[in-house]
């Protein structure tokens, strides 16, 4: 399926938010991420289903002023 990441259409064979991060290396990434503009809590990733279309946002905290 497509899927939206960060702007760019991407292709994926992940359901869940979980196996998507794995795929894009960021597994073990300290990040914020939001689907279709909705904060997902790290709590509830392991439940969270991609669809097709879905539009996720995967921010990394940075440091400065």
């Amino acid at each position: 399926m497509f899927v939206i990441v960060n702007g760019e259409r991407t292709e994926t064979r992940a359901t869940l938010l979980p196996e998507l991060l794995i795929e894009l290396s960021h597994a073990n990434a300290h990040v914020a991420i939001a689907v279709n503009e909705e904060v997902v809590p790290r709590a509830s990733w392991a439940a969270t289903t991609l669809s097709e279309g879905d539009a996720i946002e995967i921010l990394t905290p940075r440091q400065g002023g």
